[in-house]
């Protein structure tokens, strides 16, 4: 028998044996996002960087996978009665909000209602719904008037607007203001507290998450935070970033330009990779609001006066990596019409004879340009010049990213800080479908940022949605093209494969796919 002086002894040696052994050590993912963010809320905006701050803090009902078949997510099952009219979703057990409270079906109806409101898959979803409706805490359907084929679709969509899941409190905000509370029930929560905007972002582990038990494949899968802490640290200068992780400061660069990867691939303990082999589209978009856009034949005249090549080049630099291509919804797809050598070869006569008869004046258009994202930062000089062969005169406006996110979402005359012109990006994959497509919508003022209005558009993007038969389909899709080009809804500037570089000697478990996510990374060191 142990004496009561024995165990006091060893109690003791457990204690400080205890207090000797060192915490664990909390890993950190430090990173450079391919651009800085400001506004955070992403419903509100389609801007991609705010859609990957989404995907760190929020889920989704239904995720793609590697393989782009729809599988859930934050749902458990779902069923679609006999007459496809109701789909009936039932939530997981056991999702909580990062504030500890449960994850409501009510909390999901408010929040597909926000998402709908914004995003033109979800417009063409809500046009055919009847309602909305709770059936318990965990249980909802979604009760449609007609047969709409593409509900999961739209649920799973991969890219802005993501159909991100909030709680009811947020989801009820207004869609045309953003939200300030960012509770998510995703892999990692924003700290708010340890945000400066223009240095740093600051993500840690969810511990209230319940990740799927499925291994992760794409977006879909089991979302599993491998380590405590990511911080997205702002790195304007692409050269700095560089230098920061050969020096192995930082972790990840994820879209370094093209011109700095023989540095990169130099370095043994550096991997370039391809997280994006879908590719990603650049587009021009013209407000259609005001002079000279306002102006059928002044959009006509400026895609007269393009040559993708030329923009490509500056942007990308190597030809293994863009792809010159006109179609407006990707070449070698099957609804990827192409248009011979519009925006190939400009065609300047075409070009001033189209300016002349739309009555331009002469007045600057705007042209925003986004100096720190390094994706569509370069073409807009050569763009200006472009324009400006044919006979428009350009004021091309240099800001950072989040200040064009804020500035093209004004309906305002340039002069009163509007704008005329401005250029992003979006990824292929969510770039095929021409009904849904958020660029070719016509829908006046609950249009995507240019605001085109066209009944003929929306007819024909209604049919498209709910045609069954393939062949007519296919003539819907070519005729959304067509529409497209010709009223210059928005400019096709080519493609380009994505790239990221890491310390492939302190990460591994990169997920490939469109969105560059950092569930399931894990850091060796």
């Amino acid at each position: 028998m142990i004496s009561l002086r024995s165990k006091w002894a060893l109690l003791l040696i457990a204690i400080c044996g205890f207090i000797g052994q060192p915490a664990a050590a909390q890993t950190t993912l430090r990173m450079v996002p391919h651009a800085d963010i400001k506004v955070l809320d992403p419903i509100w905006t389609t801007a991609l960087i705010t859609r990957n701050f989404g995907y760190m803090i929020y889920d989704v009902l239904f995720a793609k996978d590697a393989n782009l078949n729809i599988q859930p997510e934050m749902a458990d099952h779902y069923t679609v009665s006999d007459d496809k009219l109701t789909y009936t979703i039932v939530l997981r057990d056991g999702l909580v909000w990062s504030d500890g409270t449960p994850v409501t079906a009510e909390d999901c109806v408010a929040s597909i209602k926000r998402w709908a409101a914004r995003d033109s898959y979800g417009q063409l979803m809500m046009k055919d719904t009847a309602e909305i409706k709770v059936i318990d805490e965990k249980t909802f359907a979604i009760v449609l008037k007609r047969e709409f084929g593409f509900v999961l679709d739209a649920l799973s969509k991969v890219s802005s607007n993501v159909p991100f899941m909030m709680p009811k409190r947020v989801a009820e905000t207004d869609p045309f203001k953003q939200i300030t509370d960012f509770t998510g029930s995703g892999p990692f929560i924003f700290k708010q507290d340890e945000w400066k905007p223009g240095d740093k972002l600051v993500f840690v582990k969810n511990p209230k998450y319940k990740p799927r038990s499925e291994p992760p494949s794409m977006l879909a899968g089991g979302k599993v935070a491998k380590v405590d802490r990511v911080e997205w640290l702002a790195m304007p200068d692409p050269s700095t970033a560089m230098n920061a992780l050969i020096a192995g400061e930082i972790d990840l660069i994820e879209l370094p330009p093209p011109d700095l990867f023989p540095v990169l691939k130099a370095d043994k303990n550096i991997e370039v990779y391809g997280w994006n082999a879908q590719g990603s589209q650049i587009i021009m978009r013209f407000n259609w609001l005001q002079p000279p856009f306002n102006n059928v034949k002044a959009r006509q005249a400026a895609m007269y006066a393009l040559a993708q090549e030329d923009m490509l080049r500056a942007q990308v630099g190597d030809p293994e990596i863009y792809k010159v291509c006109n179609a407006p919804f990707i070449c070698g797809t099957q609804f990827g019409k192409e248009y011979g050598d519009l925006l190939i070869k400009p065609n300047l006569a075409k070009a001033r004879e189209l300016l002349k008869e739309s009555g331009y004046d002469g007045t600057p258009i705007v042209m925003l340009r986004q100096t720190d994202l390094q994706s569509s930062n370069n073409l807009q000089p050569v763009a200006k010049q472009q324009l400006e062969k044919a006979g428009f005169k350009v004021d091309m406006m240099d800001m950072d990213w989040q200040s064009v996110v804020s500035r093209r979402a004004r309906k305002e005359p340039p002069a009163q800080g509007g704008w005329n012109i401005f250029f992003t990006t979006n990824i292929t994959l969510d770039s095929t479908n021409p009904g849904p497509h958020s660029y070719a919508a016509g829908s006046c003022d609950k249009a995507w940022f240019g605001w085109p209005c066209d009944a003929e558009m929306e007819k024909l993007r209604d049919a498209f949605i709910h045609e069954t038969d393939p062949a007519k389909q296919k003539a819907l899709g070519d005729a959304i093209s067509d529409r497209v080009m010709e009223l210059g809804f928005f400019v096709p500037i080519g493609e380009y494969k994505a790239f990221g570089a890491y310390r492939k000697d302190r990460l591994e478990g990169w997920l490939p796919g469109p969105v560059a996510v950092v569930w399931n990374i894990s850091k060796k060191k």
